[in-house]
Formats: structure tokens, C-alpha cells, sequence
């Protein structure tokens, strides 16, 4: 994600990381902020204790990638790990639909 960021923020990509926390530690802010530092995270990170945005998306799995049009519209899903060339591919198509 912080390469797509880093690569695709100037052409109107935002990326926005939501933690939803699995284990107690994980619900701690200052943990979270720790790890932002330290994994030096260069985009906005929400903390979603209460699973409310997990259940406003009806997500069951970490991690999930969601590309969402200008219009609010999901217009991809990922779940798991790998398969970024086609996630990057549907990034580069929704920015090139925006102009």
C-alpha cells in the first residue's frame, strides 16, 4: 500500500489504512502508533475498535483491499494476501476513468 500511495497519490489515489484489531494489543492507540511509526506509514490510519467499519463493509478476513470510485462505489475487492498486479491494475483503471 505505500508504494501505491507513494506512486499513485499525485494522481489522485487515496489510500486509507482502517486497523481493525485482532488480538487486545491491537486496540491500544499507542501500540498503533508505534507500529505506524516504526513501519513508517506515509497515509492515514483509522483504529476501528468496535468493528464498525469491518461490519459496514460485511468484511470476514485480514487483510481485505477495497478500491472505491469518486462516486463512493466499490468497485474492487481483495481478500488475502498477493495478487497486487491486479489490484495495481484496477488502481490504474480508476484513475485513468477519473482523468
Amino acid at each position: 500500500m505505500r508504494d501505491w500511495h507513494q506512486t499513485y497519490h499525485d494522481e489522485g489515489l487515496v489510500v486509507i489504512g482502517v486497523h481493525t484489531p485482532e488480538f487486545a494489543y491491537e486496540k491500544k492507540l499507542e501500540n498503533v502508533k508505534d507500529a505506524i511509526a516504526r513501519l513508517d506509514v506515509p497515509y492515514p490510519v483509522t483504529l476501528d475498535n468496535d468493528f464498525k467499519v469491518w461490519r459496514s463493509f460485511r468484511n470476514r478476513y485480514w487483510p481485505t483491499f477495497y478500491l472505491i470510485d469518486k462516486q463512493g462505489r466499490i468497485r474492487y475487492v481483495h481478500i488475502g494476501e498477493g495478487h497486487y498486479d491486479r489490484t495495481e491494475q484496477a488502481i490504474r483503471g480508476l484513475l485513468a476513468e477519473s482523468g
